[in-house]
């Protein structure tokens, strides 16, 4: 696949992931494509090797993993770590609240994100709904409304002068967006208007009621090239759905020869504590179905190598000084390794060094990425994951600018080359120990 290829690919993802079930239901469709089996976590699982299988659980997580035809699964696996949240706001249970004539919704911080970029957007919104169909059942459905519905509007200069010096966002207060305005006595309820959405998404259901819901704001500005030769991709959720996109791509492409897996984990934003999260025991659970006897299992993972995609910071130029002056990182520029002196990011040395041979071998620029010793560094799946299944493990990530705003930017050029340096990795007949 070109870069081309990659990035309309990408774009189209990007318009479908508008919430991670969303994400993960588009992820789940590639897979299908490319002759993926669905397995379900409550039946047995019948598997052969060449065949390639993935689950999902909650929704929003997804593992994805083909077993070579030369190996078993005490061979090890090549493995890849992504996530499938964003930050954002999403709704709260009782969202309707009620300001003289307008209709607004009450909203809750998920994540870390950039609040001020949220304001006079165009919005709408999209997750999933659990409703009580006309049978007395339980059934969850995405819904979308996938067309400009909320705005926050800014508070005008005249009433705060100081707003461009020291405005601050209350996040309780300045939030909540306006869905609607009546100007007789009767404001329409939030649930009817939801009610109203799944009867257009799915006619043919009988719906009787909705029981609960997980719906998140989003910016309905699609995906654009920018620059004077398209050289940036602009676009919402590139944190980290980029990473899903080509882990996925990656994998769908790569041969039947070595064992490969792809765990997609949700909430890594908020800390991932969640069955399908990567403190949960999803990926554990799956990996003691593909290897049962604990002494295989261990065997498997010393064997296995993994690399956690998430993006990474560029540098900014307009704030030069928040960036380490020895590690410049730039868009465009090909993947970032990770570093942290206090395993923030799971690199070591080893583990760069692996990376670094595939990157050659895929004939892939490189960059190094460390946080500059008087600030905090954030963190990713990569050492959670690490220290749970004991996998060897390099931090990476496609370069990134704006990162946790409603819009970030990243080169048009870093999705084909870090899916070139995965295939790579998946494919290289030169193996993953230290040792080879």
């Amino acid at each position: 696949m070109n870069e081309t290829q990659l990035n309309a690919s990408l774009f189209q993802f990007l318009r479908a992931a508008t919430s991670s079930y969303h994400a993960v239901a588009s992820l789940a469709d590639l897979l299908q494509q490319a002759g993926f089996i669905r397995l379900r976590e409550d039946q047995r699982w019948s598997l052969a090797a060449g065949n390639s299988y993935f689950l999902v659980r909650d929704d929003a997580g997804l593992i994805a993993f083909r077993l070579g035809e030369g190996n078993t699964p005490e061979d090890g696996f090549r493995m890849l770590a992504t996530h499938s949240d964003s930050p954002g706001l999403q709704l709260k249970p009782r969202a309707d609240r009620q300001s003289g004539k307008y209709l607004q919704l009450g909203v809750e911080v998920y994540g870390g994100p950039l609040l001020n970029p949220w304001f006079d957007r165009d919005l709408s919104l999209a997750g999933r709904v659990c409703c009580t169909m006309a049978d007395g059942g339980l059934q969850t459905l995405l819904v979308d409304f996938a067309r400009p519905l909320l705005v926050i509007p800014s508070l005008a200069l005249h009433f705060d002068r100081s707003a461009n010096d020291s405005r601050s966002v209350n996040p309780q207060t300045h939030l909540a967006p306006i869905i609607a305005q009546t100007l007789t006595d009767q404001l329409p309820a939030f649930r009817d208007i939801l009610l109203e959405q799944l009867g257009r998404q799915y006619p043919a259901l009988q719906i009787a009621d909705i029981s609960g819901f997980d719906l998140f704001c989003y910016d309905t500005q699609g995906p654009a090239f920018t620059g004077v030769n398209g050289e940036f991709i602009s676009a919402g959720r590139l944190d980290n759905l980029l990473s899903c996109h080509v882990a996925t791509m990656a994998l769908t492409a790569a041969d039947l020869s070595h064992n490969c897996l792809l765990f997609c984990a949700n909430h890594e934003e908020n800390g991932s504590v969640s069955s399908s999260g990567a403190r949960g025991a999803f990926l554990d659970a799956t990996l003691d179905r593909l290897l049962p006897e604990p002494q295989s299992r261990r065997i498997a993972l010393a064997r296995s190598f993994l690399l956690s995609i998430d993006n990474a910071h560029a540098v900014h130029p307009n704030f030069k000084d928040s960036s380490d002056p020895q590690h410049e990182v730039l868009l465009n520029g090909g993947p970032v390794i990770k570093i942290n002196a206090n395993q923030r990011y799971a690199t070591n040395c080893v583990s760069a060094s692996i990376f670094k041979r595939f990157t050659r071998e895929a004939d892939v620029p490189l960059q190094e990425f460390v946080m500059r010793s008087d600030l905090p560094c954030g963190s990713t799946i990569g050492p959670l994951t690490a220290a749970r299944i004991g996998v060897p493990t390099v931090d990476i990530g496609a370069a990134t600018l704006a990162m946790h705003s409603i819009r970030e930017l990243a080169g048009s050029k870093d999705p084909h080359l870090l899916y070139r340096t995965i295939h790579r990795f998946l494919t290289s007949p030169t193996g993953v120990a230290p040792n080879n």
